[in-house]
């Protein structure tokens, strides 16, 4: 029995330590993490709601999971707050909620959530019911702002403060789930990152909270600074409603009364002042190019909220001389004389123009004339422009711009003739021979040289040009076959890529006059062609052209029978009765030997 009895002590003293042992563990696993409660706790599947989780030790980033659904889309409001969306058309149930954090640590509350089946209630379409004006006239909550305090009279840029806020339900429901929303705007939240959250508000509660908040530079020129505040929460079945509130401070405007007991002297915001600016600028030249005069013109708009007084602008750049005390003499006045104008130069006049008055919101056009510098590389030049001016306190500004002004190199080519082209006729082809000459400062690059155009059929026409030296030229033997006689207009293309890698043409147009078709005749009997009216009749040979051929014989000349020269007149036969009497023939000694 006594062992037995030990056995028994023994035992239960096993199961005490264990169990004590797993109540540690536990406790120090939600130490680190755990689910204190689930707001709402109960939901109607119809529409989805938003659930505020509270409990201990939540992380950036932390993971809630609803059990045989999945992950919820989750939100970090703080160490004890967490926000989720659970989805309409669950399935009704009792859910578990689990909370991972990225550190791997979760924590579970079972039952934590209860979804309930929708149902309809049937309206009856004959009784409408009295509404008291003093009430809502649903069953739905309705949280207003019942007052609220900056606990200052008025707010300066840059200025803290603490905005206490009273929060009433007027609804017939429970508020639950509140959750405070304070976007950037005038005034920018402090502390807890623009988020505060409460549980729940009973109808007719009214809730007290407190949200820090800093001035911004936005409220500068205004009479009241506004604070928007955005709160979103739910009703017991989980249906969403959102509210919107605006409230307003004062903002101090600089003018301050002084007080008996001494109070820290607070800075004045900067008061309205004009804005010069230059929405739109535009050259009459275009492109620029190295040498070339252009006007610039300007179009310049005050964007603030006072008057400019006296404005002047500066090309280059430039400033005013400092104000003086009223009554002084001022020996100042506009400095002009520092500008940059390596690549940009004023003509016809200085850099300095005045301008005269510009009202709050006005705008005027200004040119300026102007030479691009000779030896100014193609490129995207700065040029910078001010206005200097005073408002109507005599305060003097001087406001800086830039301009953006592009410089192109474009080739300076001669496009001609070079030599005296041969006639042209219709309907045969002929030669064209055209050149290029580079007439610039510069070596050029060209690309493909293509003559082209309408009443002629052209070949060989396309040829690759490439670079060209100073006084550089390049030559093209083109074929043209004109239609029909006339002028022949013929157009010469160059492609080349400019400094700012873009394709670009060159384009000229060449003049010849074209002939009529040219179609020889050929001369009666010439080259064994017969003339129109066909070989002359033969005359018979003379006696003396014989005696003539006979004599040429001897003496070793042609002694055949002459052929007759186109064109060329017969001799003429002498008459007969001229002819002397014939005498003895002389016969010439053979001879000896």
């Amino acid at each position: 029995m006594i062992n037995k009895q030990k056995r028994r002590n023994l035992l239960a003293a096993v199961v005490f330590i264990t169990l004590v042992s797993l109540m540690v563990g536990v406790t120090s696993v939600r130490a680190d993490i755990g689910i204190i409660s689930v707001q709402p706790n109960s939901i109607s599947n119809t529409n989805s709601a938003e659930l505020v989780i509270t409990g201990t030790d939540f992380a950036e980033g932390a993971v809630v999971l609803l059990s045989n659904y999945g992950t919820l889309s989750a939100t970090f409001v703080s160490a004890t707050v967490l926000t989720a969306i659970v989805p309409a058309g669950l399935t009704p149930g009792s859910y578990t909620i689990t909370v991972v954090n990225p550190d791997s640590s979760s924590a579970s509350l079972p039952g934590a959530l209860t979804v309930l089946q929708a149902t309809e209630t049937a309206e009856s379409p004959t009784s409408t019911p009295e509404v008291d004006e003093t009430t809502i006239p649903s069953d739905r909550p309705l949280v207003v702002v019942e007052s609220y305090n900056s606990g200052a009279e008025s707010l300066s840029s840059n200025q803290e403060f603490e905005l206490s806020i009273r929060l009433k339900n007027i609804g017939s429901a429970m508020a639950m789930n509140l959750i405070a929303n304070f976007p950037p705007g005038d005034v920018v939240p402090r502390v807890s990152g623009g988020v505060l959250a409460m549980t729940e508000l009973d109808p007719g509660e009214k809730r007290k909270f407190v949200q820090p908040l800093t001035a911004t530079y936005e409220i500068i020129g205004k009479t009241v600074a506004t604070v928007v505040m955005q709160i979103s929460y739910t009703d017991p079945d989980g249906v969403v409603y959102t509210e919107t509130f605006n409230m307003t401070i004062p903002v101090t405007t600089g003018s301050y009364v002084p007080t008996s007991t001494p109070t820290p002297t607070p800075t004045a915001p900067p008061s309205p002042r004009p804005q010069l600016v230059i929405p739109s600028f535009n050259t009459d030249v275009s492109p620029l190019q190295p040498g070339t005069i252009f006007n610039l013109n300007l179009r310049v708009e005050n964007k603030g909220n006072a008057n400019a007084r006296r404005v002047s602008m500066i090309l280059g750049g430039g400033d005013s001389s400092d104000g003086v005390p009223p009554g002084t003499p001022d020996v100042g006045g506009v400095s002009g004389g520092g500008g940059d104008f390596g690549n940009f130069a004023p003509v016809s006049s200085s850099n300095v123009q005045f301008l005269g008055d510009l009202a709050s919101g006005a705008s005027m056009a200004v040119d300026a004339s102007l030479i691009v510098n000779a030896a100014t590389n193609p490129g995207a030049y700065p040029m910078m422009i001010s206005f200097t001016y005073v408002d109507d306190r005599g305060q003097i500004y001087t406001d800086d711009q830039v301009v953006t002004l592009l410089v192109y190199q474009i080739p300076q080519v001669d496009v001609n003739f070079y030599r005296q082209p041969d006639p042209l006729f219709a309907g045969q082809q002929g030669v064209l021979p055209v050149q290029v000459v580079n007439l610039g400062r510069k070596a050029v690059v060209l690309g493909s040289m293509t003559l082209s155009g309408s009443g002629a059929q052209y070949t060989n026409n396309t040829i690759l040009v490439g670079a060209l030296d100073v006084g550089g030229y390049f030559t093209l033997d083109a074929f043209a076959m004109p239609d029909a006689p006339g002028t022949l207009e013929i157009m010469v293309t160059i492609d080349y890529t400019d400094d700012f890698n873009q394709p670009q043409l060159i384009t000229d147009t060449l003049s010849i006059d074209v002939q009529e078709m040219f179609i020889p005749e050929p001369l009666p009997g010439e080259g064994g062609v017969e003339g129109p009216e066909g070989p002359g009749p033969v005359e018979p040979e003379t006696f003396w052209q014989k005696v003539v051929r006979f004599i040429n014989g001897l003496i070793g000349l042609n002694s055949s029978v002459p052929t007759p020269v186109p064109g060329e007149m017969p001799p003429l036969e002498a008459p007969s009765e001229e002819i002397p009497p014939a005498g003895p023939a002389v016969v010439p000694a053979p001879p000896k030997g």
